[in-house]
């Protein structure tokens, strides 16, 4: 025994035969640059809240943060101003909520066919061309909101005068649409990557299809569908254009969602192009607005990331 190991070290030159004989170069390059990449997420976040602080700070040393949280009244731009917040958090989560409507059960649903249902050649077909929705620019679904599902909407509406020339209505309808990609790709990644022996178990117990799909796969794919669903939401209270196109650039709280609504990355965006003196109060809003905003995906990240791990699912 002792003679057998002696020889192979002796063949292997080297008393350490099992180590590698030349380090490799390129393995620590490449582990360097995956360093450098993960770190400019962080350094990104770094970098927009301090951008945030100082501005969002001049601005509640001057308007009182009660009045800005509470108040229902947002006029920043006039005399006198008035700097309640509610009115943009409101249309922000009303055309949100309506896209989530649209996008979470159809993309779930798209999720559930290519996984479980599409063969394989109908899944090479059918995905790439749902993912190209995403591709589209958001200023296309922006006119395409305006100019086509609004009219529609007007002409079928059963009673009343029906949507606004701008409403959230078509705004969420079209932003759900284009989330759509978002949640179904992620999901079915997570479905797909369930193990067979789950669906060949349940199916040997005599389980249908679709008892297989809801039973089985969805809830071992839980934590990944959260988060699929979680980014569609970020992507929905990141939109800019479709809202500023579709949903209009009046601040107002209402639960109809028939009316034109104003939401927070709208006004941050028709403020950031006027004409605003650099360091004046109405300019601060636009720091003030997108402080509160990275403040509430950061909430809604950090829950989402606790339901992942509470639902994720570990198999070997």
């Amino acid at each position: 025994m002792s003679s057998t190991l002696s020889s192979r070290r002796a063949a292997s030159g080297s008393p350490g035969f099992l180590k590698r004989s030349q380090p490799r170069y390129g393995e620590k390059v490449i582990k360097v640059l995956l360093v450098a990449a993960s770190l400019v997420s962080v350094l990104t976040t770094i970098g927009i809240v301090i951008a945030l602080i100082p501005p969002a700070g001049e601005f509640f040393s001057k308007v009182d943060f009660g009045e800005f949280i509470t108040g229902t009244n947002w006029a920043p731009l006039f005399k006198p101003a008035s700097f309640g917040v509610l009115p943009l958090v409101g249309g922000t989560l009303m055309v949100t909520l309506i896209a989530l409507l649209v996008a979470v059960p159809l993309g779930l649903g798209a999720a559930v066919y290519l996984s479980e249902y599409a063969n394989k050649r109908v899944r090479k077909i059918f995905k790439p061309l749902l993912e190209v929705l995403a591709g589209i620019p958001t200023v296309v679904y922006g006119f395409f909101a305006l100019k086509a599902i609004t009219p529609v909407l007007q002409t079928i509406w059963p009673a009343g005068d029906g949507p606004q020339i701008f409403n959230a209505l078509a705004a969420g309808f079209v932003m759900g649409i284009m989330i759509i990609p978002t949640i179904a790709s992620l999901a079915e990644d997570s479905m797909s990557a369930v193990p067979r022996a789950l669906r060949d178990g349940a199916f040997a117990l005599g389980s249908s299809r679709m008892q297989v799909s809801t039973r089985v796969v969805f809830p071992a794919a839980l934590s990944g569908i959260v988060a699929a669903v979680v980014l569609g939401i970020s992507r929905a209270l990141g939109e800019t254009m479709i809202v500023a196109i579709a949903a209009g650039g009046q601040p107002n709280l209402s639960f109809n969602p028939l009316e034109g609504m104003q939401t927070m990355t709208a006004f941050i965006a028709a403020a950031g192009i006027g004409d605003l003196p650099t360091g004046s109060t109405g300019y601060q809003t636009i720091f003030a607005v997108g402080a509160l905003l990275f403040v509430m995906t950061l909430v809604m990240n950090l829950l989402s990331i606790r339901l992942v791990r509470k639902y994720r699912e570990v198999y070997e």
